[in-house]
């Protein structure tokens, strides 16, 4: 009976945070770990239906590089990186798309609609959600002399976002799973980091939440503990002073450009956790580091 109880404890609990983030939206990237293994790529499509079934509307925004990369390999293609983006030709890009959207899209949308969801799989293309354009990369010389531009091929940023789709699949309780694919101006297709994508689709959405999936706790401090929660300011000076650096940066970043453009507040959180939005979504203490403005 007392196992029982603290359930029903449980859902009491969680009462205040369904009320408030009731019919808003949260944008989730999703990759890393999460996305790999089997038990927790389940525990993350029951989740989104839960989200779903209680009036919180999901957005899943995917990632996919371990797939790309390992497609690559199979046909003897190497993968080039430049300051963490893949150097993507016509070909790579062939396979990226394919990838992305043929693969890994449909097979998040068809776990999410096997576990009682309501799922829908888009790319940048569809109904002209991500107008992009090609990502100028520049490099300063050591030597003083003008700045080096490095040619990533057919990788791009986001232009504009146009949500149109994603509300009108919101507004018939779908869940819409987005694969970070654009569109150029001339028709051409740029492959898009997904923190970037989502973030950009947060700010387009004016979402509650922007949460990011990711392998680590979250944004550690200079004593290498997790920092549960930081104002823009203090994120700021962790730049300044370096405690945020490396990989970390982009997704920062990301964060700092959905909060300055209407995005309530932003997650930052280990996908490695069982259930992990769930906890950071329903918990007063989270369990990785979320961002926010200094009046939020």
């Amino acid at each position: 009976m007392k196992e029982l109880i603290n359930k029903a404890n449980v859902l009491v609990e969680s009462l205040p945070y369904i009320r408030n983030f009731y019919q808003k939206t949260v944008v989730i990237k999703y990759g890393g770990s999460a996305m790999v293994h089997p038990h927790l790529k389940k525990l993350f499509a029951l989740d989104m239906v839960l989200l779903n079934y209680i009036g919180i509307k999901p957005v899943i925004v995917h990632g996919g590089g371990p797939q790309i990369g390992e497609f690559l390999s199979q046909i003897g293609k190497e993968s080039t990186f430049v300051e963490g983006y893949r150097v993507t030709d016509e070909q790579t890009m062939d396979i990226v798309e394919m990838v992305l959207v043929g693969k890994v899209n449909k097979e998040i949308v068809s776990l999410v609609n096997q576990n009682g969801g309501k799922a829908v799989g888009l790319s940048g293309k569809d109904g002209g959600l991500i107008k992009a354009k090609k990502l100028t990369l520049s490099r300063i010389n050591k030597k003083a002399l003008p700045p080096e531009i490095i040619d990533l091929g057919k990788v791009g940023e986001v232009e504009n976002i146009y949500p149109l789709i994603i509300e009108t699949l919101q507004d018939a309780h779908f869940i819409p799973v987005i694969a970070p694919v654009g569109i150029g101006e001339k028709g051409e297709t740029y492959n898009i980091n997904a923190d970037l994508v989502a973030g950009k689709i947060a700010e387009a959405l004016n979402a509650e939440k922007l949460i990011l999936l990711t392998d680590v706790p979250g944004i550690m401090g200079s004593d290498k503990k997790l920092i549960p929660s930081l104002k823009r300011d203090e994120i700021v000076k962790l730049k300044r002073d370096k405690v945020i650096n490396a990989g970390m940066l982009p997704k920062v970043n990301c964060c700092l450009s959905a909060i300055d453009n209407g995005v309530g507040k932003t997650h930052i959180i280990n996908g490695k956790i069982e259930h992990a939005v769930l906890l950071e979504i329903f918990t007063d203490t989270g369990i990785g580091t979320q961002i926010f403005n200094t009046n939020g």
